[in-house]
């Protein structure tokens, strides 16, 4: 308390991932450095409104990337997952498609992910599946090649399955840290919304 009395404290607020991103890209641009857009909004949505943390991720991404940001590149240096994979595991569980599941869990821990940041990733996808369930014409300043796979689960998954995958998904984030393993509690946050669904499953 001593010591923070004595400096200068400056409360910034967050920048939006749009912004980050744009910026991001007119620095590459300048520097005839190739990227990915989805690259860009993965490093933006990484650095959680801070400008200063977003570029030093990409200094990171271009020297992980040997001179190019690529979506797919950035995905394993943050550890988190690509798009397809959040869709590809919606529709195993959409599906009732309890092999598929696992056989997906285990092709991405293949490459050691961050399954706090895989979390993620699958929080922010049924967000925006329950926000197209409730306002089915609604648009997303940033979206991506995924939007389409959106829209068909917001179609084929209930509201009500939705909303509780979600809140599993935000309690297995917080119980992550006591899992056995962090493969495990990914595993067991995804298996519990394979079991525990609001409507019936259909073949």
């Amino acid at each position: 308390v001593t010591v923070l009395s004595r400096c200068l404290q400056f409360n910034l607020k967050r920048l939006s991932e749009r912004l980050i991103a744009d910026h991001l890209a007119t620095i590459l641009e300048q520097e005839n450095i190739s990227y990915e857009a989805a690259a860009l909004k993965h490093i933006a949505h990484a650095g959680e409104g801070s400008m200063r943390d977003a570029l030093t991720l990409l200094d990171q991404a271009i020297a992980f990337g040997s001179g190019a940001v690529q979506a797919a590149n950035v995905a394993t240096m943050l550890g988190t997952l690509a798009p397809h994979h959040v869709i590809d595991l919606l529709d195993a569980l959409a599906a009732g498609d309890g092999q598929r599941l696992l056989q997906g869990i285990a092709e991405l821990d293949e490459s050691a992910p961050d399954y706090d940041h895989m979390l993620a990733d699958l929080l922010a996808a049924l967000q925006r599946i329950a926000l197209i369930q409730a306002i089915p014409d609604c648009h997303f300043e940033d979206d991506g090649p995924e939007r389409d796979d959106l829209h068909r689960l917001a179609t084929c998954l209930s509201p009500e399955d939705v909303q509780l995958y979600y809140q599993f998904a935000l309690q297995g984030r917080r119980d992550l840290p006591w899992a056995p393993s962090p493969r495990g509690g990914f595993e067991m946050v995804l298996l519990r919304m394979l079991c525990f669904t609001t409507h019936e499953q259909t073949s």
